[in-house]
């Protein structure tokens, strides 16, 4: 019976959100200002982000000083710092290029896969 209530819950949440999508989109097209709104919100959550990582990393470095990794704690840091990069090429490249969807393969990777 859990199954099937499951399967309901999933259905009835991806209906909610098809439904806002839609009312989302109507409402772009009728008020053109709320697509620029949405731009700069965006726009200053992914400058904030980058600022944030780096500030982040500014106060963490520092304190690693005198610790040492085991080679499992290296190379699952090293994991991070792949999908790090990966994700900030993909930005990159989707800020140049203009294109900004997610591939299966670099989902995959931020995903930690």
């Amino acid at each position: 019976m859990c199954g099937r209530d499951d399967t309901a819950r999933l259905l009835v949440n991806r209906a909610q959100f098809d439904n806002s999508e839609r009312a989302r989109e109507m409402l772009r097209e009728r008020v053109p200002a709320v697509r620029k709104i949405e731009h700069t919100i965006e726009y200053l959550d992914l400058v904030g982000s980058c600022h944030s990582y780096v500030a982040s990393l500014g106060r963490l470095v520092p304190r690693l000083r005198g610790q040492e990794f085991t080679e499992d704690e290296r190379e699952t840091v090293r994991r991070g710092i792949a999908r790090v990069r990966a994700a900030a090429d993909w930005l990159e490249s989707a800020i140049d290029a203009g294109v900004f969807t997610l591939d299966e393969q670099l989902a995959q990777l931020l995903k930690g896969e």
